[in-house]
C-alpha cells in the first residue's frame, strides 16, 4: 500500500487548504461509494499528529498518511491523489497492488 500525490494535487492542498507544514489523514467512512467499495467512501481530515501510521508520504512539506485503524479500507490498493479542475479539488484513484 502506498500513497502518491501528483504535483497539481499537492499545490491544491498547500494553496487552497493551507496545509503547508501540516498532515492529512485519509480514512474510510460509512455511506457513499468508491470505485472499489460499496457503502463506504474516502474521508480526509487535517491531522498533524499521526498515530500508528501504516503508510505515510511527505511532499512539499505536507504529510499524507493512513493510520492502522483505517488500513482495512485500503488493503489491496495503492492510493493516487490527483487534482480535478472540474470540481476544483482532489480526485482519488485506487490501483490494485496484489497485497491482501
Amino acid at each position: 500500500m502506498k500513497i502518491t500525490v501528483t504535483d497539481r494535487a499537492s499545490q491544491w492542498f498547500r494553496e487552497d487548504m493551507g496545509m503547508t507544514g501540516r498532515g492529512i489523514r485519509f480514512f474510510g467512512k460509512v455511506y457513499g461509494k468508491t470505485p472499489v467499495h460499496q457503502g463506504f467512501s474516502l474521508g480526509m481530515t487535517p491531522d498533524d499528529h499521526p498515530r500508528d501510521p501504516v503508510v505515510a508520504m511527505t511532499k512539499d512539506d505536507v504529510t499524507y498518511y493512513i493510520t492502522e485503524g483505517d488500513e482495512w479500507f485500503f488493503v489491496g490498493y495503492d492510493l493516487t491523489i490527483e487534482y480535478d479542475p472540474k470540481t476544483d479539488g482532489p480526485t482519488y484513484i485506487y490501483t490494485e497492488n496484489g497485497e491482501l
